[in-house]
């Protein structure tokens, strides 16, 4: 029987597993056939969206009673991994709607933990019910917005939108400055700030209808890789949101991301399976390539010349190491019982996102250095997956930054690590 695509990095899949990443595996023929025209022209496929709502895959990690596939992180990491050996930018999208899901998932954990009262727990569940039915009962795509480009020293992420309260809701002002699916997503997720409140605490989320009014794009995105994305960014403008689209409770924000695992809400190693699958597919391409094609005097396959074996050899290395380095991840946040303490898993991920990046990147090297100069051309999978399989390299954080806020967490036990810090 033939592996289904994923379990290429989820080994041991079990019977509901597999029926979930079988819809998966139906869907990557027609994503592959549209991958190149949207890398080529810059733009997101409407009708990619359309096939992933179709299949149901929209709310793959939505729990069934609101109409999703009641998946969980394993399936979500190799349903990213499989796109992304198609169509690394569909699968990038993806990734971001289904985060999404982490703003219902983790509320209804935060209220069964207790940690809203009792005048607060209704207006927690009537927003976080209404973002998993969104997604699953009704397989609309949610974008997801919090990233902006203003850093400071104390936080990766420094959220300065603002939500001011006004009559019958809010208004946002702000600019997002990543975010994929910038007008095509049926709805925004956005994450601001209350006015007045300068810390973790007033953070909140507020749901914003596409093309509603004060809304626009960033930036035209003209990127080196995932082209195909629509990363407009996110400009709010006087922006009116209902109170029944706004969960803009003062810690809620804090309190969701505390139910989480590991780092910020527990997805990472998701977005990482995507460059995985990007360097997972170049890998294959340029086995075969080595394999098909012979050398003009001996006949023999070009795999065979000393030059090329040996980046075949770091091309192999290279791959499985940032499969066991995801793999383990995977086997960290989702292992019941967990298998190692809380304390532990933090610094796993910072480094694990790093590792997993720079060697599918690494990957995509050797197999262009095999591919040669024809491999240049902006139309083959050897150029396609390193200009993709960069955008792993600064998407989220650098390598280097993990590592050294691992070490800091390591030696000090604390350290800059984004998000984590609202869950102390």
């Amino acid at each position: 029987m033939n592996k289904l695509t994923a379990e290429h990095l989820i080994e041991d899949c079990t019977p509901k597993e597999q029926a979930i990443l079988q819809r998966v595996e139906e869907v990557l023929p027609t994503l592959k056939a549209r991958s190149q025209a949207m890398d080529r022209d810059g733009y997101l496929d409407p009708e990619n969206v359309r096939l992933l709502s179709e299949a149901g895959l929209l709310g793959l990690v939505v729990p069934e009673r609101y109409g999703g596939l009641g998946g969980g992180l394993r399936e979500w990491a190799g349903t990213c991994f499989a796109i992304g050996t198609v169509c690394p930018s569909t699968a990038l999208a993806y990734f971001f709607h289904l985060t999404s899901a982490s703003r219902g998932n983790l509320s209804l954990k935060a209220i069964d933990a207790g940690l809203f009262d009792p005048r607060e727990e209704p207006m927690v569940r009537a927003f976080a019910e209404k973002v998993l039915h969104t997604m699953g009962r009704d397989r609309q795509w949610l974008a997801n917005f919090a990233s902006e480009s203003v850093k400071s020293e104390a936080a990766a992420i420094t959220i300065t939108t603002k939500a001011s309260r006004v009559d019958g809701g809010w208004e946002l002002n702000g600019a997002k400055s990543f975010g994929c699916a910038t007008g095509i997503a049926d709805r925004y997720l956005v994450a601001a700030s209350l006015d007045g409140m300068d810390d973790a605490s007033g953070l909140c989320t507020f749901m914003v209808k596409r093309g509603a009014t004060g809304t626009r794009g960033r930036i035209e995105w003209n990127a080196l890789g995932m082209r195909g994305t629509a990363t407009e960014g996110l400009v709010l403008e006087n922006v009116f949101v209902a109170d029944e689209d706004a969960m803009a409770i003062p810690g809620s924000f804090v309190k969701m991301c505390s139910q989480s695992r590991t780092g910020f809400v527990g997805n990472q190693v998701a977005a990482s399976s995507i460059y995985l699958g990007g360097a997972f597919a170049v890998y294959q391409a340029a086995l075969g390539n080595m394999r098909e094609r012979k050398f003009q005097d001996t006949g023999r396959p070009l795999g065979t010349g000393p030059y090329q074996r040996q980046l075949i050899g770091d091309m192999y290395a290279d791959l499985h190491t940032a499969l066991l380095w995801a793999r383990r991840m995977i086997d960290i946040e989702t292992a019941e019982p967990p298998i190692v303490p809380q304390d532990d898993v933090i610094p796993f991920w910072r480094t694990c996102k790093g590792q997993v990046a720079e060697y599918s990147f690494k990957v995509t090297q050797h197999a262009l250095k095999l591919a040669g100069t024809s491999g240049t051309l902006f139309s083959t999978p050897f150029s396609r997956a390193l200009r993709d399989v960069a955008m792993g390299l600064v998407q989220a954080f650098p390598a280097e930054r993990g590592r050294l806020e691992t070490a800091q967490l390591l030696v000090e036990g604390t350290g800059q690590t984004a998000f984590d810090s609202l869950r102390k």
